[in-house]
């Protein structure tokens, strides 16, 4: 089962990853100011992540690629890894999709 992670920046902001049962990263967040901001930007990926057209798939100046999940309100609330390929990418969206609804939350802040 996957989890969300709440770290601290250097900076003193907050920011949250997803992480698939294997302990990989699938989906960061930007940084927050507050802790319940940070915990916010979670519900909504939660939330949003059950929607296909909330995910925005593209490709990088290095010809790989990534997704970003983005809120209803148009702004971007997670981005994932670099892909090797359009495939992984995909299969990175799926995983977000099955994993962010029932995930934990770990905080580490």
């Amino acid at each position: 089962m996957g989890k969300f992670v709440i770290t601290k920046r250097a900076n003193g902001e907050f920011q949250f990853s997803l992480k698939a049962g294997n302990g990989q990263e699938i989906l960061g967040s930007e940084g927050y100011k507050t802790k319940d901001a940070c915990e916010n930007g979670i519900n909504s990926v939660k939330k949003n992540s059950q929607d296909d057209s909330k995910f925005e798939s593209k490709k990088s100046k290095n010809d790989k690629f990534y997704f970003n999940l983005k809120a209803t309100n148009g702004q971007i609330i997670g981005t994932s890894e670099m892909y090797e390929t359009e495939a992984s990418c995909k299969n990175g969206i799926a995983s977000v999709k099955s994993n962010a609804p029932a995930a934990e939350i770990e905080d580490k802040a």
